[in-house]
């Protein structure tokens, strides 16, 4: 409460504002954001990652006064934006980004790994997940999951998968998948999930495993989804068994999202979760993460933080289980 105009302000009471002041963010001299926000994003221009996050970023700049301005880097299965960060010697705000899940298992999946997930990074606001699935052009004889496995079965090291690349939870989870079912089917990783859809309709691969953006091509009926990999069916494709309706007990949604540089100031972490928090359930944004079938799963910087370091503990177990490795 505020003392009243007039009556003098004993020394507890201006203590107490003194405290006060200190642990308020210093945001006033920093005159944060003092320049355009560069926002990461680790995959091609055009896919639902890049789209929401393009729509998201839009609405946090009228919050922060400043652009927020998406730089695509794609390669590396997504990690590239966090290997800039990870060079940063102390984060000051301007720079954040994407962080696909994929950060927590190239680190495992490496001798030498290129950044820490527990010690490089300012966790700042987790956003979503995605609704996975598999696909076959509408061509193919599969016409369900478990025919699909069959023929894997009977002619191993024969079908091909395209995801968006190694160590991606597309890559993983097949390789699950394969585990265990006993099956053996040969990776084929693309930079993106267009170039990934693209690999399918021209039969470069059979199979397809990526996000939503196969969905208006399933609705044309130029390609058949077979499994989706929620814990429920989704809400687009009623009729599509989830990966435990056919006997995996896997859930796979790959969440993410916005992270920067280790050692950004408090102050500058609440005042950008602050506005892509506003940002993300603004009306607009929520209708994009509806359009991809992309959940809402707000965290803030403590929570994801914490959220953060078990899944980085979890993931590294399972590369660990199935011995993937990079080099």
């Amino acid at each position: 409460m505020l003392p009243i105009i007039g009556r003098p302000i004993g020394r507890r009471s201006a203590l107490a504002l003194g405290a006060a002041a200190l642990a308020s963010p210093a945001i006033a001299q920093a005159g944060f954001p003092s320049r355009p926000v560069r926002l990461i994003v680790p995959w091609l221009p055009g896919g639902s990652s890049d789209t929401h996050l393009r729509v998201l970023s839009e609405i946090a700049s009228r919050k922060l006064g400043q652009p927020v301005v998406v730089e695509n880097k794609p390669g590396a299965t997504g990690t590239l934006g966090a290997l800039m960060m990870a060079q940063e010697q102390k984060g000051d705000g301007h720079l954040i980004g994407q962080m696909p899940i994929s950060i927590f298992r190239l680190p495992a999946m490496s001798r030498r790994p290129s950044f820490d997930p527990a010690t490089d990074f300012t966790w700042i606001i987790h956003l979503t997940g995605y609704v996975f699935g598999v696909v076959v052009r509408a061509d193919q004889p599969w016409k369900t999951w478990q025919e699909l496995v069959a023929y894997a079965k009977a002619n191993p090291g024969k079908v091909t998968y395209g995801t968006p690349g190694v160590g991606s939870t597309l890559h993983i989870t097949m390789e699950r998948i394969a585990e265990q079912l006993g099956i053996e089917w040969l990776h084929v990783p693309f930079r993106g999930g267009a170039d990934n859809i693209q690999a399918v309709l021209s039969g470069q691969t059979m199979v397809n495993t990526d996000s939503t953006g196969w969905a208006p091509l399933v609705e044309e009926g130029r390609l058949r989804l077979l499994v989706v990999w929620t814990a429920e069916r989704a809400k687009r494709f009623p009729d599509v068994p989830t990966l435990r309706e056919v006997g995996i007990d896997i859930v796979a949604d790959s969440p993410f999202g916005l992270g920067g540089p280790k050692g950004i100031d408090p102050g500058v972490v609440r005042v950008l979760h602050d506005a892509f928090k506003e940002a993300l359930f603004d009306p607009q944004h929520v209708a994009t993460l509806e359009r991809y079938d992309m959940p809402l799963r707000y965290m803030g910087p403590e929570d994801y933080a914490k959220f953060a370091r078990n899944l980085y503990e979890e993931e590294s177990a399972i590369i660990r289980k199935l011995g993937l490795k990079m080099d």
